[in-house]
């Protein structure tokens, strides 16, 4: 089958090492899936993947999360699904990626797509709606028929805040302020349901101030979270939470006399641990799929190339790690 990665440990992290390979197919065991993969997206976290490979048994090592596509074959134990069956999913951390053209996946974090969206459009979605969702609901405990409340989400128009946006929106009764420093960025915050927009690149404390919302009850940090502690310090409510996903050293003493709670949102936990709500990620998939088809959600694709190889997945990891792109970029089809 055609994939893109490597076949030998590269020297350092230049996106040039990716290149287009020839592997075997994969076989379906236990409870996975076999999935033709008809789309995929590029996440910040499959750059940060991209790498020389201390483990020569990961070797050749096929990079890659989220994609949708169609089911092939499954494994003995796999009882959610049939050949033919149009799926999603973001995949797992610690087994070969997406950027294949079959893919073993465990069922357990497979979902039906949306039928509404076609293969380049689904696969924008899952591994941000999950990761998303997870915070909300799972780490915020966001009451869904609570009173309302102030989530500030920082960096609302990349592809986690502009779907959190949506989320937050279609299914809560949230008031969401977004922050965006380019006028781009803030239209298209605006465009995924931002009720304001503030500007991360100036203090953010007055801006809230200015917009007479109070201290702030949730706090969504989905990039460059070290720059912002001070100011999130000085936004948060006492008692609030806040959660991060990116890994750099917190500065906590701004938010510890607050008493503030720190959340961190990692949305592989559950496949890298096989913990036994794993297949919470089937069934949260599965509302969002049902939330898209009924109008409520979007899909957050912006940029799309074709076909998946490895000349275009080096141009995605670039723009990717540029920092100013908006939504998501979406790779489609394969050469005959």
């Amino acid at each position: 089958m055609r994939a893109v990665g490597y076949a030998v440990s590269p020297p350092d992290r230049s996106v040039e090492h990716l290149v287009d390979l020839d592997l075997p197919d994969p076989v379906p065991e236990g409870r996975d899936v076999l999935v033709r993969v008809e789309a995929v997206s590029v996440n910040p976290v499959d750059a940060k993947q991209r790498g020389p490979v201390a483990d020569p048994a990961r070797l050749p090592r096929v990079l890659g999360f989220d994609a949708s596509g169609t089911v092939f074959a499954c494994g003995p134990e796999a009882t959610l699904f049939r050949p033919g069956d149009e799926v999603w999913y973001a995949g797992a951390v610690d087994r070969q990626g997406s950027n294949s053209r079959l893919q073993r996946v465990d069922e357990r974090i497979v979902a039906l797509k949306p039928k509404s969206l076609g293969f380049a459009d689904a696969a924008a979605l899952p591994l941000t709606a999950i990761t998303a969702w997870e915070t909300l609901f799972d780490r915020f405990r966001v009451d869904r028929d609570g009173a309302s409340r102030t989530l500030l989400v920082i960096g609302a128009a990349g592809g986690v805040g502009s779907i959190a946006t949506q989320i937050a929106r279609a299914v809560t009764p949230l008031t969401v302020v977004g922050t965006a420093s380019r006028d781009p960025s803030r239209r298209f915050a605006v465009e995924q349901g931002c009720h304001h927009v503030i500007d991360h690149a100036r203090p953010m404390a007055p801006q809230i101030r200015e917009l007479g919302l109070g201290p702030v009850d949730y706090v969504f940090a989905v990039s460059q979270t070290p720059r912002h502690m001070a100011d999130i310090g000085a936004l948060i409510r006492p008692f609030g939470h806040l959660c991060v996903i990116d890994s750099a050293e917190l500065d906590l003493a701004p938010i510890r006399q607050k008493s503030v709670s720190l959340h961190f949102e990692y949305m592989f936990t559950r496949s890298l641990f096989h913990t036994s709500d794993m297949i919470e990620q089937h069934r949260l998939l599965g509302e969002v799929a049902q939330l898209v088809d009924a109008g409520r959600l979007r899909s957050t694709r912006t940029h799309t190339l074709s076909p998946i190889c490895a000349r275009t997945l080096r141009e995605a990891h670039a723009l990717i790690e540029r920092g100013s792109t908006t939504g998501k970029i979406v790779l489609k089809g394969w050469e005959n």
